[in-house]
């Protein structure tokens, strides 16, 4: 367990032969070259090359460190947020700490921003979620995402050459299921996108409050059994959380178990009907909150184009469904006959779904696998019911997907934390009723 503030680095770049950018203040590059002012990094048969302003070769090696002297910033153009999902664009984002350009993989080039764990969730939790939400949930929300970096650290480290992956597969002629854990990425320790956790820099702080939430919980972490928890997170829950374990690998985590995101405890979905009446039904809870002045003050403005995130609801033409799942998938079902859950966890989340078509059937999980490919970036959740519209034939016309909740349905509801502590509720009162079992420690 850690007894003092690591440093982190984090990859802000990675799939671009070019980068360009701006030093404010100057950066110390290797061999005592000082540099400041626009600039732009290729990567060169293998080298990154750094140019000036002018376009001079600066310095070329195959990677680069530019150190920050006295609080100097960098900015970067055109880092893509939201990667492949809803989403996604570029922005122009400005950072503290420093800056390390390594030539990676089939001529791209990679920035790393290498930065304190603290001032990299100074900007986290203005990213996650707006910094003029309640301070309570700020405070809960850096206590979970340094809770859930530090513990994806330490396992990093235990199972170092071990050949960990972020993608697992079991795969048969009948089945694929796949599941999705944080990155492995190799170069740096996280990404800056919500693959890991959103870091959009220090243009993200706009507000005292995001700094004080930090400052006021520095080295407070979620614990259970001696162990920092692996602190899980997302948008909406639409009414209930997920077990750990129908999300990612076949293993019980005692704290990351399903709770009811309101003061009532629903009844258990123990069959497809019961998954049926829950989604058709608005229940009492924490993220179903139509209030726009709390959204304003809760979600970033990107987020808050996400207006239907509690109970949501698509539509496909069968053609056009095909067609997506031909394309996210790589397989080609003929005519999509029907889409059949197998297994659903305890938010209604389908775990297993049955691709029925005229050429292929095959059952898809776990749950961010199904959201892959049933949709041309990401469905909000997997916990759906679809409701299918035939010719005279028995052949699908069109389906409908009516749905419930945003995102994984794993440990802490953003939103349901957010109008908690509007609520008037502490930060401690709100990890510790969606970390079941846990309780706080302050390790540094």
């Amino acid at each position: 367990m850690i007894d003092r503030e690591p440093i982190i680095r984090v990859g802000i770049m990675e799939d671009e032969p070019e980068v360009l950018g701006l030093f404010q203040g100057q950066f110390e590059l290797p061999s005592t070259v000082r540099l400041k002012g626009p600039f732009h990094v290729r990567n060169e048969t293998g080298q990154v090359v750094l140019y000036d302003d002018e376009g001079i070769e600066v310095i070329r090696k195959p990677e680069i460190l530019c150190r920050a002297i006295s609080g100097g910033t960098f900015t970067l153009r055109d880092v893509t947020i939201g990667l492949r999902f809803h989403w996604e664009r570029k922005e122009e984002q400005t950072f503290e700490g420093n800056v390390r350009f390594v030539a990676g993989e089939n001529g791209m080039t990679v920035a790393i921003n290498e930065i304190g764990l603290e001032q990299y969730l100074k900007s986290v939790i203005s990213s996650e979620m707006s910094a003029a939400s309640a301070g309570e949930f700020l405070k809960a929300q850096a206590i979970t995402s340094r809770s859930w970096l530090v513990a994806m650290l330490e396992r990093r480290s235990k199972e170092k050459g071990l050949g960990g992956c972020s993608l697992r597969s079991q795969e048969t002629e009948t089945e694929i299921i796949r599941w999705y854990d944080r990155e492995e990425h190799t170069l740096f320790d996280v990404c800056a996108d919500d693959h890991c956790q959103r870091y959009q820099g220090v243009s993200k702080i706009v507000t005292k409050a995001a700094t004080d939430a930090v400052e006021g919980t520095r080295g407070v972490f979620l614990i259970h059994n001696d162990d920092v928890c692996d602190a899980r997170y997302f948008k909406a829950c639409g009414g209930l959380t997920e077990n750990f374990e129908n999300v990612w690998d076949d293993v019980s985590v005692p704290y990351l178990t399903s709770v009811s995101d309101s003061d009532a405890e629903y009844p258990r979905i123990l069959s497809e009907a019961d998954a049926r009446a829950w989604i058709m039904s608005l229940p009492e809870a924490y993220c179903d909150t139509a209030d726009a002045g709390v959204l304003r003050r809760i979600l970033p403005s990107f987020d808050q184009e996400t207006a239907d995130f509690f109970r949501w609801r698509v539509e496909y033409k069968r053609e056009e469904l095909e067609e997506i799942l031909r394309v996210k998938s790589g397989i080609d079902f003929g005519e999509l006959m029907d889409l059949i859950p197998v297994q659903r966890g305890a938010s209604g989340r389908i775990v297993r779904l049955k691709l029925v078509g005229s050429k292929k059937t095959l059952v898809v999980g776990k749950e961010l696998e199904i959201r892959r490919w049933l949709s041309k970036s990401h469905l909000y959740s997997s916990a759906f019911v679809v409701e299918t519209v035939r010719d005279t034939k028995g052949i699908p016309l069109h389906f409908t997907f009516f749905g419930a909740g945003w995102g994984h349905g794993v440990g802490l509801c953003q939103i349901g934390a957010a109008v908690l502590a509007e609520n008037g509720k502490s930060a401690e009162e709100i990890v510790t009723h969606y970390f079941r079992g846990a309780s706080l420690k302050k390790l540094y």
